[in-house]
């Protein structure tokens, strides 16, 4: 799961003009893996690259107690959470927050293979939907487009902003689901995936500034510029 996981940022920021901007929602999307990545880089966590593990991921994940525990993922949910509603002084948007940051580890119980935890036991959690590309595929393209359509549609500002950002979305998949495999680990492989999440989020900061939600428009809200 890699662009799904911004699904519920999209459907957050459609649902409610008070959740926080979408720039903060991309980054509560992927915040566990933006944590893991660092974690992986000083040795607190671990995988290596085992070609053939899943059909779709060669990533061996074996140790990630921290970051994708569901234990773990609440407490950076709450920690996140908190910065956000005492920087917005809104309850609502930091609740937004938490749920978004909730959902990576749900939509990752759906691809991963068995290696997610409660409180990082040993009882290793995941319904393998990487060994199945012709469900998780079309699952995660409908997810994603799908919230980004109700965006779209709760929201008012120019159009070329978000297609841009869809487009590297898609791109970055294309590569990630076509693109050659890594046969061995290398640390071009958590740079690359940091350098993915902050050009997208930079993108989805760009876009917080050009669209207003709907609820917004008319109530002394600025004209969205253009461009």
């Amino acid at each position: 799961m890699f662009i799904g996981h911004f699904a519920p940022a999209f459907a957050a920021s459609a649902i409610t003009s008070e959740a926080p901007k979408l720039g903060t929602l991309f980054i509560a999307a992927q915040l566990v893996d933006w944590a893991f990545m660092a974690f992986f880089m000083v040795g607190i966590e671990q995988a290596r690259i085992v070609p053939g593990i899943t059909v779709m991921n060669g990533l061996d994940l074996y140790h990630m107690p921290y970051t994708h525990s569901l234990l773990g993922t609440a407490v950076f949910a709450v920690a996140f959470a908190a910065v956000v509603g005492i920087t917005l002084r809104n309850a609502v948007a930091a609740t937004w927050t938490a749920i978004v940051v909730m959902s990576h580890w749900v939509l990752d119980l759906l691809v991963h293979r068995p290696d997610l935890t409660l409180a990082g036991g040993e009882e290793k959690m995941g319904w393998g939907l990487w060994n199945y590309p012709w469900i998780e595929i079309p699952l995660e393209l409908g997810i994603t487009l799908g919230a980004f359509i109700w965006f779209m549609r709760a929201t008012k500002g120019p159009i070329v902003p978000p297609l841009i950002l869809m487009g590297f979305m898609l791109v970055f998949q294309a590569i990630s689901w076509f693109g050659p495999q890594p046969t061995e680990y290398s640390i071009a492989l958590p740079l690359t995936a940091l350098f993915a999440f902050g050009l997208l989020t930079a993108l989805a900061y760009w876009v917080g500034t050009t669209r207003w939600h709907r609820n917004e428009v008319g109530l002394g809200v600025a004209s969205p510029p253009l461009w």
